[in-house]
């Protein structure tokens, strides 16, 4: 029998503000093309793409940075699935004198702010945080913000620009809640999930964690999960082990080893093929990527 297909994606950038911690952080549109295009070479099938101001490097929801970036990316002459983030717009920070008047760190916007790049640009998927939770020290005292409707209106959105949204949940109840939504018909059948591991105050990284998750989760869809800092290259193994698909990338860990930077996404997509391979699984091309998800073959 052949080695069962692993999706490996690569998430290349993220929100925090990290450009500064290591310099292999892409900001500028042709940078984070550049680092989605090394990273498919490495044997990445997906990138999971975030945009950032060229000149803070901060977490942007420019529409015309996106459109840079997808633009690049289709002229490219290689396959990849592209997949956007929804992610920027959901923070809140309850006002210190007034709870009800946003404070510092709040970026939250109307939801369908949120999916408008996907509307326009139409990746194949598109991240969807299936997620109300507590931040960690990345984000400050500021609340991951995602009430039902906001996802509701999401969900349509997405659905109706014929996008598969990427069901990213980091605890119990997210699962629950994104299962309901496939139930309910917001989202089609079985569903694609991300398990979000380790990330305060979410679900731990934990074997006993994954398999809960995965529990919860529809018993046909197809799914990943992924671990932060130095736990990244663990929860591959861990998700590849289980029959997971596999993330890793500079949005959630800037080192490939205890003290040494990762030079590149391209370097953490070459840990974790090595790790997958020597579990004796085998990666997925893009093309294969999309048979497995049920995507469209590539036009």
């Amino acid at each position: 029998m052949a080695p069962r297909k692993t999706i490996l994606t690569c998430a290349v950038t993220g929100s925090p503000p990290t450009a500064k911690k290591n310099p292999a952080v892409p900001v500028t549109p042709r940078q984070i093309a550049d680092s989605c295009i090394e990273a498919v070479k490495a044997g990445a099938a997906i990138v999971h793409v975030h945009v950032r101001d060229p000149d803070s490097g901060l977490a942007s929801m420019d529409l015309a940075l996106y459109r840079e970036v997808v633009d690049r990316l289709r002229s490219a002459p290689i396959d990849m699935i592209i997949n956007l983030t929804t992610g920027p717009g959901q923070r809140f920070a309850p006002g210190d004198d007034d709870p009800r008047i946003p404070g510092p760190g709040t970026n939250l916007t109307h939801p369908k702010i949120r999916v408008q790049h996907v509307e326009a640009l139409r990746p194949e998927i598109c991240s969807l945080d299936v997620a109300t939770m507590a931040s960690g020290d990345a984000f400050g005292s500021t609340v991951m913000l995602n009430t039902v409707k906001t996802l509701a209106i999401m969900a349509t959105a997405i659905r109706d620009a014929g996008v598969m949204p990427e069901l990213e949940v980091f605890d119990t109840g997210h699962v629950r809640l994104a299962r309901h939504m496939i139930e309910t018909g917001l989202i089609a059948p079985p569903g694609f999930f991300q398990f979000c591991l380790g990330i305060e105050w979410g679900a731990p990284d934990s074997p006993e964690a994954l398999g809960l998750m995965r529990s919860l989760a529809p018993p046909d869809c197809q799914w990943a999960a992924f671990g932060i800092g130095p736990r990244q290259f663990p929860m591959v193994a861990m998700a590849a082990a289980a029959g997971g698909h596999v993330r890793v990338g500079l949005e959630d860990n800037l080192y490939l080893e205890r003290g040494v930077l990762a030079p590149s996404n391209a370097a953490l997509v070459e840990r974790a093929v090595d790790i997958v391979e020597s579990l004796g699984g085998s990666l997925a091309t893009p093309a294969e990527a999309r048979a497995i998800l049920g995507l469209a073959p590539r036009g």
